[in-house]
């Protein structure tokens, strides 16, 4: 028997992964090459050249830390890293669209994101090495940075972040939460559960998903069949957008939008930013080509968002090989200094690690507090 024309729509299986699929165009402001490909979106972003030059210097920041930690790690000086290289669009330009009474909720990738908050570097060293100095969030004249610590845990970020968000909704504060996961944090549970309870209550909020491909190393494809991971926050009734994650225009007026949408009241904003991880997942014995090709790497490196945000500022006559040579240099004058702050403090006693275990140290851990504190350690 025959069915109505909107039964058969309904029924149409094979049409619906079609309709996902074009659901979600990519927001595109600079193309590859260093062009503005939507100029209107370029000038609703209000972007200055003074803006746009901060931006380029907080990826150099970002690509340099990456390479310095990275150097640091493989020499036993460093702690857990998590490179970023590939990402600075991503994580700088979305960052710079966010003001200080804002609450970052970073996973352990986004460092860079804490320090153009004005977190020490050094303090940043010390969270790497465990410690309990590297929890401290202030600059350094002792004002607080509005950031929570770096995320071990894949996607409990934005279960913290959804509370946050909740309570600078029901103060009326100009402010939000945001956070950021990789594609991989999307499969967890946490990440579900935070977006939905942010939304259902109408939070403060901004996620961010950085699809760079691998979930350590699991490639995107294999991890989910969802065709775009913004699909996911239609599930908890979000507003969701795919953003190319290398462009840094795109991303900053994403983000732009994206918050002034949740701190008037609208709710949460999921947004997937499409990006490479470049390097290893961690410095911790992950070797990439277990899981992807050299080829696919080196193609990746030619699309990297520092590329065409230089010949985008190169070609308005706001950037130059000079330029960023001067700047890396300051940079790296920075990073040695916060080497030195970091190697001269106080390493920590056995004891030190025990009392700041809990707030109240259970009877056992009193009894080995004393123990070790006897013998020195």
């Amino acid at each position: 028997m025959a069915i109505t024309e909107t039964n058969a729509k309904i029924l149409d299986f094979a049409e619906q992964l079609v309709t996902q699929d074009k659901a979600f165009p990519v927001l595109q402001v600079l193309n590859n090459d260093g062009q503005i490909v939507d100029s209107d979106a370029l000038s609703r972003s209000e972007l200055t050249d003074e803006d746009l030059v901060q931006i380029m210097k907080n990826m150099v920041m970002s690509r340099q830390l990456d390479i310095r930690s990275t150097k640091l790690a493989k020499q036993g000086r460093f702690g857990f890293f998590a490179p970023t290289a590939g990402q600075e669009a991503s994580q700088m330009a979305s960052a710079y669209a966010f003001k200080d009474q804002d609450w970052l909720f970073p996973g352990y990738r986004d460092i860079p994101e804490i320090v153009i908050k004005g977190w020490p570097i050094w303090k940043a060293i010390l969270w790497s090495r465990g410690h309990q100095l590297g929890n401290e969030y202030t600059k350094e004249d002792g004002s607080p940075v509005n950031a929570w610590f770096p995320q071990i845990i894949i996607g409990a970020q934005y279960v913290e972040a959804a509370g946050v968000a909740l309570g600078l909704r029901k103060r009326q504060q100009d402010a939000v939460a945001y956070a950021y996961t990789g594609d991989g944090g999307s499969s967890q549970g946490d990440f579900y559960e935070g977006i939905n309870f942010a939304s259902a209550y109408k939070a403060n909020a901004v996620f961010f998903v950085q699809n760079n491909g691998f979930a350590i190393s699991t490639p995107r494809d294999l991890q989910t069949a969802a065709q775009h991971l913004a699909a996911k926050g239609w599930a908890a009734g979000l507003p969701s957008i795919v953003v190319d994650g290398n462009d840094a225009i795109a991303m900053y007026l994403a983000a732009k939008e994206a918050r002034a949408w949740a701190v008037a009241g609208n709710g949460p904003v999921l947004i997937e930013t499409l990006t490479n991880r470049l390097e290893p997942h961690s410095t911790a014995g992950d070797d990439p080509l277990r899981y992807r090709t050299q080829a696919d790497i080196d193609e990746h490196w030619t699309k990297e968002p520092l590329i065409r945000m230089r010949a985008f500022l190169e070609g308005k006559q706001l950037w130059s090989e000079e330029i960023e040579a001067e700047h890396i240099a300051q940079v790296d004058a920075e990073i040695d200094a916060a080497i030195k702050t970091a190697d001269n403090v106080e390493k920590q006693k056995i004891s030190d690690y025990l009392k700041h275990t809990l707030e109240v140290p259970s009877q056992v851990m009193q009894e080995q507090i004393a123990k070790f504190e006897s013998e020195g350690k």
